[in-house]
C-alpha cells in the first residue's frame, strides 16, 4: 500500500478534526459550523475558499503552474437525523442528529489531502475540492450546480467516494456505468364515501382499490419493463380508516421507484398513473396521483472509471480494487455526472472492529445509530485523493 508520508504524519490531527465533526452533526442546509471549520483550515493552509455554493458549500482552489487543466474532488459534510446510540468521547452533542453515513470521514478524507496539496503542489492545473452540503435528501449537488458550480469552475472530471462498511479497509469497488439507482416518491390518494362497515353497500370503500393498485402495480415490474432491466416499485405505507366498524371514505398510499436508467423510470411512472385512474374508475372512488423524482440514477463514464481503476491498483495492488455490484440505494453525486464526465467508486470501511469502548451494540453499517467511520482510511483516502489529482492534471490527455 504506497500512503503518502506527509499524510500518514498528519492523520492523527486529521482524525481529530473528523470526530470534531462527528460531535457535531448539521442537518442538510444547515452545515453552518461544519463549513466555517472546513473554510478555516482551508484557508489556514494558504487555499483560497469559496463560499456559499448551494447554501452552504465550500469550494477550495488549488493552483500551480499554467495549464488550464481542472479536476475536482468531492466530500458530503451533512448529517442524518436519527438519534446516535454511541457513547465515546466524539459521540453526537446533538440530540436527534448523528453522522451516521461517514460524511465525516469524507470530509475529513478530503482535508487531508487538501493540506498535502497545499504544502507540495507536486501538478500542473487546478484541484477544486468540493466540499457538498445535503446529500442525505436535499440534493445538494444539484443546488451547487444550479448556484454555478461549473460555470465558476470549469472542470474536466469530477470524482467521488463513499466508505462502505463490511469491505475491508484498504480495499476499494468500483465499475463504469449505473452503479447507484434513481430514487423517486410517489403518493396517491383515493377518495369514495364513508359507510358502517356492518352496510358497506351504503359507501364506496377506497381499500378495496388500493389493495387492487398495489398487486398490479408488481404487474409493470414483471410484464411491462424488459426483464434484464433493473426496477424497484416499494409500497411502503397505506394509511386508511379510525375504527374497525367504520368504512373510510378516504385511503393514502406512498412508496418509492427505483431504476437505473430514465426510459425505465418513464415507463414505470406512466403505467403506475393509468393503473391508479383505471382502477379508480373501475371501484367508483376518485384519486390524485403524485410522482416525485429525487436523485437521477448515477451512471459512472467509462474513460474516468478505467482512469481511477488505474490509479487505485497502482496505490493498493488489483487484489485490492473489486468490482461494485450495483445497488439500488441513491446518491446525488449523480447530478455531477449528468453534467461532467467522472467516477464514483467505494472504499472499504471495516467490519466496525475499530469502534471504541462506548460503541452501540449494533452493527457498524450506514444509516445505523451504532455506526462510526474508520479513521484508518483519513491517511489512505488522503492519498487516493493526491495521487488522483496529480495524474489527472499531469497526464498528457487533452485540454492540456
Amino acid at each position: 500500500m504506497k500512503l503518502i508520508e506527509s499524510i500518514l504524519a498528519d492523520a492523527q490531527s486529521i482524525a481529530a478534526l473528523r470526530r470534531d465533526i462527528h460531535a457535531h452533526p448539521e442537518l442538510c442546509f444547515q452545515e453552518d459550523r461544519t463549513s466555517e471549520l472546513i473554510a478555516k483550515q482551508l484557508t489556514d493552509w494558504g487555499i483560497p475558499v469559496h463560499r456559499g455554493l448551494g447554501k452552504t458549500g465550500v469550494v477550495g482552489i488549488v493552483k500551480n503552474g499554467t495549464r488550464k487543466r481542472a479536476v475536482g474532488l468531492r466530500a458530503d459534510i451533512d448529517a442524518l437525523p436519527m438519534t446516535e446510540h454511541n457513547k465515546f468521547a466524539h459521540a453526537s452533542v446533538h440530540a436527534g442528529k448523528m453522522h451516521a453515513c461517514g460524511h465525516d470521514g469524507h470530509t475529513a478524507m478530503l482535508l487531508s489531502a487538501a493540506q498535502h496539496l497545499a504544502k507540495h503542489r507536486n501538478f500542473d492545473g487546478t484541484v477544486y475540492l468540493i466540499f457538498q452540503p445535503a446529500e442525505e435528501g436535499g440534493g445538494g449537488a444539484r443546488e451547487m450546480i444550479k448556484d454555478g458550480l461549473f460555470e465558476q469552475f470549469p472542470m474536466e472530471a469530477i470524482f467521488g467516494a463513499h466508505n462502505w462498511p463490511g469491505m475491508a479497509a484498504g480495499q476499494f469497488a468500483l465499475r463504469s456505468g449505473p452503479v447507484f439507482a434513481s430514487s423517486n416518491e410517489f403518493k396517491i390518494t383515493l377518495r369514495g364515501k364513508g359507510a358502517h362497515a356492518a352496510m358497506p353497500h351504503n359507501g364506496i370503500d377506497p381499500i378495496p382499490a388500493a389493495c387492487q393498485m398495489v398487486q398490479a402495480f408488481q404487474t409493470i415490474i414483471t410484464r411491462n419493463k424488459r426483464p434484464i432491466d433493473a426496477g424497484v416499485i416499494s409500497v411502503t405505507m397505506i394509511h386508511a380508516g379510525e375504527a374497525t366498524n367504520v368504512v373510510p371514505d378516504s385511503c393514502e398510499i406512498q412508496g418509492t421507484v427505483r431504476t437505473f436508467t430514465l426510459e425505465v423510470l418513464d415507463l414505470i411512472e406512466r403505467r403506475m398513473q393509468q393503473i391508479t385512474e383505471a382502477t379508480a374508475e373501475a371501484f367508483e372512488v376518485s384519486c390524485e396521483f403524485s410522482f416525485k423524482r429525487n436523485y437521477p440514477p448515477t451512471i459512472n463514464h467509462d474513460a474516468e472509471t478505467g482512469f481511477a481503476r488505474q490509479q487505485l491498483t497502482e496505490m493498493v495492488g488489483a487484489a485490492n480494487v473489486h468490482d461494485f455490484e450495483p445497488t439500488m440505494g441513491a446518491e446525488d453525486f449523480s447530478f455531477f455526472l449528468q453534467k461532467i464526465p467522472g467516477c464514483y467508486f467505494l472504499i472499504g470501511n471495516g467490519d466496525g472492529t475499530h469502534r471504541e469502548g462506548g460503541h452501540g451494540m449494533g452493527p457498524c453499517m450506514l444509516h445505523n445509530p451504532s455506526y462510526d467511520f474508520n479513521d484508518e482510511l483519513i491517511p489512505l483516502g488522503g492519498s487516493m485523493w493526491v495521487r488522483m489529482a496529480e495524474a489527472w492534471l499531469n497526464s498528457p490527455q487533452a485540454n492540456g
